[in-house]
């Protein structure tokens, strides 16, 4: 069983058993933000949550195994994203990415915003003229080293 085909799986048993993300969250005891990356395959469960997940999902043992492995990570089918709402964050770094990257260097000097020290929260904000969508990425700063 490949990782793809576990995704898969997890999608199509979390919609007939209509759970949540925060519910697989909750049995994984990990955030909604980073159990949705795990189970769309770009981070590696422990044992216990693999197992967990697995059986609330009704996953065979070959996907709760799956879950356990290393995946390789980076999952989107080609260069420029094609999705919607996948394409505006692209577009939104093509826009404002010169912009980020030079206040981030600003504040904190050469290096880069961590991926791996990182959280992350999505939640949405009540508003008169159309609810608003809030996303705070939150990585440890990691300088360049001199050598």
């Amino acid at each position: 069983m490949t990782r793809d085909e576990t995704t898969q799986l997890i999608l199509t048993s979390k919609r007939r058993k209509k759970l949540k993300w925060v519910q697989l969250a909750e049995a994984a005891g990990q955030s909604k933000e980073w159990t949705t990356a795990a189970l769309m395959g770009q981070m590696t469960l422990t044992a216990e949550q693999a197992e967990k997940v697995g059986g609330m999902l009704d996953l065979p043992s070959e996907a709760v195994e799956m879950l356990q492995v290393v995946p390789y990570k980076g999952s989107l089918p080609t260069t420029v994203p094609t999705d919607p709402l996948i394409y505006r964050f692209y577009e939104l770094l093509n826009v404002y990415g010169t912009s980020i990257k030079e206040l981030i260097h600003e504040e904190f000097g050469d290096g880069i915003m961590s991926a791996i020290d990182f959280s992350m929260d999505i939640s949405r904000l009540p508003d008169p003229k159309g609810d608003r969508v809030k996303i705070v990425l939150n990585g440890k700063f990691l300088p360049y080293k001199m050598y």
